[in-house]
């Protein structure tokens, strides 16, 4: 096999694993069931729903979206358009501890007297300070409705709604300065050595793949 189709196949093999790394799922999301214990103005009452968190990527942050499948609470009298603003308290754990805010919309509609109280999707940003596994449960959930507050604590313990792997700003891996030099690769069928020049291929891309051709034929023309 010549020098050039063996380095070929190296950098093919180099090409096609990083491809599956960087393919490897960075976030896990699933429904969990909150018992909700709420302090009304009118007692005590109890609910459970189904919360789902999302995120997406934005910036150098995560938006997260998180979402009630059931009512929670309810009101004596009907809350008109706009009456209610929701908010809540999403716990994180793991590499970076904390927590984030998330707030939604008012009511778009009347809501009947004694009807459990639909909460809109509630959303906020989360800004990494540590980069490695995180979760995110759901905490305290607010609901503020004619001069009135209702706070619903989760009471089940429940397991967190979303896991991530997350970097945080500026923690990103450096490539190891080398003084601007590619790695010398060694014996032409180490596989070690090829290894590393699928990797500096894929750091330098069109230069890398010069520094090949040039190589390549130096070696047929000895």
């Amino acid at each position: 096999m010549s020098y050039q189709k063996r380095t070929a196949l190296a950098l093919a093999s180099a090409l096609a694993g990083t491809v599956v790394l960087m393919a490897a799922p960075a976030a896990h999301a699933t429904v969990v069931d909150v018992n909700y214990q709420c302090k009304t103005p009118i007692g005590d009452k109890s609910a459970v729903s189904p919360i789902d968190i999302k995120s997406v990527k934005s910036g150098g942050g995560y938006k997260l979206t998180m979402s009630f499948q059931k009512g929670v609470s309810s009101s004596p009298v009907e809350l008109g358009k706009g009456a209610m603003s929701p908010s809540a308290v999403i716990k994180v754990g793991g590499a970076d501890p904390g927590q984030v805010q998330v707030s939604g919309a008012p009511n778009s509609a009347a809501i009947p007297a004694n009807t459990p109280i639909k909460i809109s999707d509630l959303s906020g940003t989360y800004t990494p300070k540590k980069s490695g596994k995180v979760d995110f449960t759901a905490g305290v959930l607010t609901i503020k409705a004619l001069g009135t507050t209702t706070t619903c604590t989760p009471s089940n313990n429940p397991g967190p709604s979303l896991q991530l792997d997350v970097t945080a700003a500026g923690n990103a891996q450096s490539t190891p300065d080398n003084g601007g030099q590619l790695p010398k690769t060694g014996p032409l069928d180490s596989a070690v050595a090829l290894g590393t020049l699928g990797g500096t291929v894929l750091l330098t891309g069109a230069a890398g793949v010069l520094w090949l051709t040039r190589r390549g034929q130096g070696a047929v023309r000895r």
